[in-house]
């Protein structure tokens, strides 16, 4: 383990894990979060209202990520006795989503905070031959926080997602034999499976702003720790979670260009297209799916691949993706309304 890694970590961290501390920590995240969620679907409160941008036709709870987090959270300290630095700075992120909650704080404040977060975690890894890369694994880290929840907008996607990608992180720190970043990653997914059980169509309960901030901020944490640790090339993150970094990406560029506000709410991503196309929230969440686990199985085999077959892979995917959304605006064109 280099002296970078270990200032990225509270705890001394472990090569490897017995099976059964896993599974163990495996099943306390995922029945945490599932009891937990059960409970603020019952409590019904923070409920987001439908509006005229919202896929959603009744007042739903959106408070499912703090089950989801309580699972990881759990789970964690039963895998490895504390909490891992990217944790605590997704909590923390949670708390600024629950004071915006309350007081519905401006988008720049709200931005900052984001940034703010990514930096301390970018500067835990960041030695003298990456000092000039800090500036670029903010933004990107920055970025991947908030298009988690842009991309939260249908039922279950987001938790979808968070099943793949950090099922992929696990599976392929695990094959690595690194079991820190295999068991916090293993939690985070088997929470959101969780959480799933209640929010795969017809949702009743949402993730919302507590769960998806923290979330799209530990995809690029641990993303960048493996990446550091030499657990996996930098384009494996990139892979695992195309499904939303293209989407959001390619959308807000498009916004852009339009010179549209991109940071006000609106119905362009493509995954919205699909549902405001006709498709049921069942159907696009299972197409969505079938893309996330492309996009997973093909990120585990590049952390074994060469330089050419990562490029090959890339190119491949690249294509696919691209082939999908050009038959989306085909079928379904951005329409005006859909700007509103």
């Amino acid at each position: 383990m280099t002296a970078r890694g270990q200032r990225a970590l509270i705890i001394r961290p472990v090569n490897g894990l017995p099976t059964s501390t896993y599974l163990l920590a495996a099943a306390v995240a995922m029945v945490v979060s599932g009891v937990l969620v059960r409970v603020l679907l019952g409590l019904r409160i923070a409920l987001d209202n439908p509006n005229h941008r919202s896929l959603h036709s009744s007042p739903t709870p959106r408070t499912g990520g703090i089950g989801l987090l309580a699972g990881v959270l759990t789970g964690a300290v039963v895998a490895t006795g504390a909490v891992h630095s990217a944790l605590w700075i997704a909590l923390a992120l949670a708390a600024l989503s629950l004071v915006d909650d309350r007081w519905n704080l401006p988008a720049a404040v709200r931005l900052l905070g984001h940034l703010a977060a990514a930096t301390v975690f970018v500067m835990m890894l960041a030695d003298r031959p990456t000092l000039m890369l800090v500036p670029v694994l903010v933004l990107a880290i920055g970025w991947m926080t908030n298009l988690y929840n842009f991309m939260d907008g249908a039922d279950g996607l987001a938790g979808g997602m968070t099943v793949f990608g950090f099922g992929a992180f696990a599976m392929a720190a695990g094959m690595q034999g690194h079991g820190e970043i295999a068991a916090l990653s293993l939690c985070v997914a088997v929470a959101a499976f969780g959480f799933l059980l209640f929010n795969f169509p017809p949702a009743r309960i949402f993730m919302g702003d507590v769960g998806s901030i923290p979330v799209g901020f530990l995809a690029g944490a641990i993303g960048l720790l493996g990446w550091r640790e030499g657990v996996w090339p930098a384009v494996f993150p990139l892979i695992v979670f195309a499904p939303f970094i293209v989407d959001a990406s390619v959308t807000l560029a498009k916004r852009a260009l339009r010179g549209e506000k991109v940071w006000h709410a609106h119905r362009e991503h493509y995954y919205q297209r699909l549902i405001l196309g006709g498709w049921s929230h069942g159907r696009a969440a299972a197409g969505e799916y079938g893309l996330m686990a492309v996009c997973a199985a093909a990120g585990v085999y590049v952390v074994f691949a060469d330089t050419v077959a990562q490029a090959v892979v890339v190119a491949i995917l690249g294509m696919l993706i691209l082939a999908l959304m050009l038959q989306v605006d085909r079928r379904w064109p951005l329409q005006r309304g859909e700007r509103a």
